[in-house]
């Protein structure tokens, strides 16, 4: 019996990011990019600010009565202190709140990702691309989501296009280079 109750509080919570995935709205601003200050590695020996430089931040996300911009910069808060299972709680939370704001839903996917749960990075990634047009920093960001689980293929796919949108994007170069030491490995 425990363990029935326990196997259902468990799909209850992974159903709970695809809350508000049906939305088809548009956020026109993403905000600052996140500080790229030390912010200590991931389990893979990365940078933390190299790997996700453009978790997008702003605070005109906020409406009126609107808790997601809150809960978005707790979110924030919590990825840079690396506690990526409470980032991915208040950036979920945001985006139930506010489903249309992108800025939350990259912060979700980039715990997911850290989290190791790509299954669910990568509906987030489906969820951002239907709300904004293909931007570098997002494509980035998928490119790294490939390149942790080993896909360097994909990795490099999304990295080049990434490139080919923005070649000044230090970041992008930075995953290219790092994508062509682990290729050489």
């Amino acid at each position: 019996m425990h363990s029935t109750a326990r196997a259902a509080a468990l799909a209850i919570m992974l159903a709970m990011p695809l809350a508000g995935c049906n939305s088809t709205g548009s956020s026109s601003h993403l905000g600052d990019p996140l500080t790229t200050g030390d912010l200590g590695v991931d389990s893979h020996g990365n940078r933390i600010a190299d790997a996700y430089p453009s978790i997008p931040w702003s605070n005109q996300v906020s409406l009126k009565g609107d808790h997601s911009a809150r809960l978005q910069q707790l979110g924030k808060e919590s990825f840079l202190d690396a506690n990526y299972g409470l980032s991915e709680q208040y950036f979920r939370k945001a985006v139930e709140v506010r489903p249309n704001n992108v800025a939350a839903w990259i912060g979700l996917a980039a715990s997911y990702d850290e989290l190791g749960r790509f299954d669910f990075a990568d509906r987030a990634y489906d969820q951002i691309a239907k709300l904004k047009k293909e931007d570098a920093r997002v494509l980035n960001n998928r490119g790294y989501s490939y390149l942790l689980r080993g896909d360097y293929k994909k990795a490099e796919t999304y990295l080049q296009r990434a490139q080919a949108l923005d070649p000044a994007l230090e970041e992008v170069q930075g995953n290219l280079d790092l994508l062509d030491r682990i290729g050489r490995s």
